[in-house]
């Protein structure tokens, strides 16, 4: 028995490989059976699995033949790039003029249909590039390529996402996926804190989400899985944005994995990295949010295909402020011709990868938690004192909020937000800015819901939420890590990986976190751009909230909306709303607003 076994192991070495591709051939030919018999039995049940097939047959067969014919490949694009490099200087010209003349007709054409919303927004793009020129640190010696292809990239994002309907159904459907998927932690935590855990909200429903995520990340880093997407995406921004690889790799891990996890990715090569270079990993870091901390704000009930949507646009957008706020003036040592690798996890298996993940969260739960104790009562503290002062001059009303909000209002306005939720979006950047994002949209949470729960707009003058418009342009502005708390961990994440790097991590945090911060508010003006306005708060809430009319402004040009449908429904004897039961009041108001004939009115 002993000699037969060793001759059939000694087979098995002999002729491993060929094993290896007949299992894997088995293997794949029943995963292409099942995905068959599902689509005939079901095509609109297996779509999804349909197309997720069919992208990974795809980008199997597309590494296959990079690996195996990329000298051929290169010999057949040669000509072309040699024809481009010699006409560049005219093509240049004539590109740019191309792409002025289609955002000019695009804005009129936009603006016709949709309103001039969107100029606000545009405008705001604008002025951030022009205030991060002007703030430059060599603002002679700008490279324009990654700037205008950065910006590029994340409205052709945009429009894809938010503009078309293909674009907005598959991130609509990704972001029910990842609410659907990350529901299954309550499991764990009902088993842990009892059936009421969800009486401690934020302890025992928000956080396990967190440990949840990391667990499958480290799975997924084990797998190679991250290091395959971050790798595809790192080369798409690498070829059109003209960054160098480092920076590219760091910038495509940061949707995915948080900003002192994605430095690891290339830590072999940290040490010989430019100033610019390392000026841009930082703001990469601080323009984008990480993937465990996407489920807690999923929780709260902020969109997640906004969410989504904010972390995959910032981070051309990071590449593009980075090199626009400190252009490169040395010479990059890594480049893609001398094999760039990526790093690879150190678990053993898959278990062991998964406990890994488990036990790495727990020091980001804990920081989260005592960071969000501290930060509130220091807030509360804050208001107590600032109250305080303010009754002084007989306003009690002050407070940090508001200090924020005339400070952040001009910044929040020219992102498209509506002039009256300025104010408010003002407040929360304060809140991301000077404490965390984890506050900020916990506050942008209460607010969704006052609208969903469709109370009174205004109580004592003040408003109690915002325009859908204004919620969507706020999530994506808050959609970063750039606050105070995390300059100090970046210097702190950052000198442990590269020491030799001291110094100019220590000079350049505070630049790379202000980068951070206007390629946020860059993503939030791309997004008022291309969100389409519509009547978003139901007819019968709003004209209901008109009750006491000095309670509402009466320029509103969603009630102005509302009384004409209310009109036009009463002149075709239609239902006017499903549902919408109007008191003798709000007749009255679209009365006085549209000025009708008494026939209506009397």
């Amino acid at each position: 028995l002993e000699k037969k076994y060793d001759n059939i192991c000694e087979f098995c070495k002999k002729h491993k490989t060929r094993i290896h591709y007949v299992i894997c051939g088995v293997l794949i030919t029943a995963y292409l059976a099942a995905v068959i018999a599902a689509c005939s039995l079901n095509f609109q049940r297996a779509l999804p699995l349909f197309v997720i097939s069919v992208l990974a047959i795809f980008f199997i067969c597309w590494d296959f033949l990079v690996a195996k014919y990329e000298d051929r490949i290169s010999a057949f694009f040669s000509p072309g790039e040699r024809y481009l490099k010699k006409h560049w200087l005219w093509l240049k010209w004539v590109l740019s003029a191309f792409l002025i003349v289609t955002i000019v007709f695009w804005l009129i054409f936009d603006t016709t249909k949709q309103g001039s919303r969107q100029l606000i927004s545009f405008g705001g793009l604008v002025m951030y590039v022009l205030l991060m020129l002007i703030f430059s640190k060599y603002p002679t010696r700008v490279a324009w390529r990654p700037v205008f292809s950065g910006i590029g990239m994340q409205f052709i994002l945009g429009l894809l996402i938010l503009r078309t309907k293909v674009g907005f159904d598959v991130f609509n459907w990704l972001g029910i996926q990842i609410q659907t998927f990350l529901e299954y932690s309550d499991t764990g935590a009902k088993f842990v804190f009892g059936d009421k855990y969800k009486d401690h909200f934020f302890a025992f429903k928000v956080l396990p989400i967190v440990v949840f995520f990391s667990t499958v990340m480290s799975m997924l880093y084990h797998v190679g899985f991250m290091q395959w997407l971050i790798g595809k995406v790192g080369w798409v921004m690498h070829i059109f944005m003209g960054t160098t690889p480092v920076e590219s790799l760091v910038a495509a891990g940061n949707i995915f994995v948080g900003q002192t996890e994605s430095p690891l990715l290339v830590q072999p090569y940290l040490p010989y990295i430019t100033k610019s270079e390392l000026h841009a990993v930082m703001t990469a870091g601080f323009s984008t949010i990480a993937g465990s901390v996407l489920g807690a704000y999923i929780s709260f009930g902020v969109s997640p295909s906004h969410l989504l949507t904010a972390s995959v646009m910032s981070a051309p957008a990071s590449l593009a402020v980075s090199k626009l706020f400190w252009p490169e003036t040395e010479k990059p040592l890594i480049t893609l011709k001398s094999g760039l690798q990526i790093a690879k996890s150190e678990s053993k298996n898959l278990l062991e990868a998964a406990s890994h993940g488990a036990s790495t969260s727990i020091r980001l739960v804990a920081n989260i938690a005592v960071n969000l104790i501290s930060f509130l009562a220091l807030l509360s503290f804050l208001d107590s004192a600032l109250s305080w002062v303010g009754n002084l001059f007989d306003y009690p009303q002050l407070n940090f909020e508001n200090i924020c909000a005339y400070v952040f209002m001009p910044f929040s306005f020219m992102m498209g937000i509506d002039w009256e939720d300025s104010f408010i979006v003002g407040g929360l950047l304060g809140y991301k800015t000077f404490f965390n994002e984890f506050l900020a949209y916990e506050r942008l949470s209460k607010l969704i819901q006052n609208r969903e729960k469709g109370g009174s707009m205004y109580i004592n003058g003040v408003k109690q939420y915002m325009t859908v418009r204004s919620e969507v342009i706020a999530t994506y502005a808050l959609c970063g890590f750039a606050n105070f708390g995390s300059l100090g961990l970046v210097i702190g994440g950052l000198t442990s990986i590269a020491p030799s790097k001291k110094k100019e991590i220590a000079d350049g945090a505070f630049r790379a976190m202000i980068a951070g911060t206007a390629a946020c508010f860059m993503t939030a003006c791309v997004a008022g751009m291309l969100t389409v306005p519509g009547l978003e708060v139901p007819c019968h809430i709003l004209l209901g909230n008109t009750s006491n009319f000095t309670d509402f402004p009466a320029n509103s040009t969603e009630l102005v909306k509302c009384c004409h449908r209310l009109f036009t429904s009463a002149n075709n004897s239609e239902e006017i709303f499903p549902g919408g039961n109007y008191s003798l009041s709000s007749w009255k108001v679209c009365c006085q607003i549209l000025g009708q004939p008494a026939f209506h009115c009397t």
